[in-house]
């Protein structure tokens, strides 16, 4: 019973941290610009109809399509500044 720890004495894993300025924020949880997350949308479906233009046959012009999107939305986001917005 002696190993016991006395209640004033902090047990690791029970401890309260004091809230960030980040935690505090409306949205702390997604960082980014609205035009950063338009660029990652982009370029999210550039890659689902380019791969899905090549399991469907292969159909070659959805293919393109779908790298010419993830092109575009891989220099939107260069253009952007997309690498700035991760603090």
């Amino acid at each position: 019973m002696a190993d016991q720890p006395q209640p004033d004495v902090a047990v690791a894993g029970e401890a309260q941290l004091a809230p960030t300025a980040a935690a505090l924020s409306e949205d702390a949880g997604h960082h980014g610009r609205p035009v950063s997350w338009a660029a990652v949308v982009i370029i999210t479906i550039g890659f689902l109809a380019g791969g899905l233009g090549l399991m469907v046959g292969p159909t070659w012009w959805l293919f393109w399509v779908g790298t010419g999107l993830v092109a575009f939305g891989g220099i939107l986001a260069l253009g952007t500044g997309i690498f700035n917005d991760w603090y």
